[in-house]
């Protein structure tokens, strides 16, 4: 009989952990800028299931990836959700290096994520829809995105970060799609000087973001990081820069996300 307890028991136990993990949803979400739908995967702890408000941390994928490559870069998310309390969104940027493209109408992911997402993420999701309780990083072209969107639209996000990320895009000309967005370097090159990261940090001083740069010291975005790194000192801008072995490899955004996810979450909890 107390066998009979004990395994029912554990059951329940079983059952109440399943029912209270964090859900993976995959959604479309329409852009009236765009006029189509974009698979958006969201994270959410059992909290926000709760209907108990959260932070919300946006990752950006990669060129060439699409909103299931967080996840499957990082399969534990859902747990790390649970444990600090933190809504993951992971939008599908296409190729698009997350600018509204001068050329393509159909690529105007600043306006997407940094606007319509936000708003339907903030409409229907127990988030924390406030600057303080809303950041974003990415990998690589995301890392370029991510910074790209925190600085220009720093009302919206409280944070951004970068893994790997493509900073300054003007010593990459003929890769990445991005001549496709911008046209040939060669002749839109004040086109491609103000579509750059390193030319938007005139428009923060310190204190205006929270602020995490991570890239491999063999990584070949690794010189352009480490010139936004200067550029940033010597403007006096507070941030956190971090080199570690490793190169442009899902094994180093694996272990960077870790302490990404860990610099908001002190972040998050500074803004309460």
């Amino acid at each position: 009989m107390k066998k009979r307890y004990s395994a029912l028991f554990i059951g329940l136990l079983c059952l109440f952990a399943e029912v209270r993990a964090a859900k993976v949803d995959t959604l479309s979400v329409h852009s009236d800028a765009m006029k189509k739908e974009i698979q958006v995967v969201v994270i959410r702890p059992d909290k926000a299931m709760e209907g108990k408000r959260c932070p919300v941390l946006y990752l950006l994928h990669g060129h060439g990836g699409n909103a299931g490559t967080w996840i499957g870069l990082k399969p534990e998310l859902p747990q790390i959700a649970d444990r600090e309390g933190i809504i993951f969104v992971c939008p599908d940027g296409k190729n698009s290096w997350y600018w509204d493209s001068p050329l393509n109408k159909e690529y105007r992911y600043e306006t997407f994520v940094s606007k319509e997402l936000v708003d339907y993420i903030d409409r229907h999701f127990a988030t924390k829809a406030e600057r303080g309780s809303r950041a974003i990083t990415g990998l690589s072209m995301g890392g370029h995105g991510s910074l790209w969107l925190s600085i220009r639209h720093k009302d919206v996000f409280g944070g951004g970060g970068s893994m790997s990320g493509g900073l300054d895009i003007r010593p990459f000309p003929d890769s990445w799609n991005m001549k496709e967005q911008l046209g040939e370097e060669s002749a839109n090159r004040q086109v491609w000087d103000e579509h750059t990261v390193i030319n938007q940090l005139d428009k923060i001083k310190d204190g205006d973001l929270a602020v995490m740069i991570d890239c491999g010291c063999e990584d070949f975005f690794l010189e352009v990081n480490k010139a936004v790194h200067a550029r940033l000192l010597e403007k006096k801008v507070g941030h956190d820069f971090i080199v570690r072995p490793g190169g442009h490899t899902g094994k180093y955004w694996n272990n960077a996300i870790d302490y990404q996810i860990l610099f908001f979450s002190k972040f998050f909890n500074k803004s309460k």
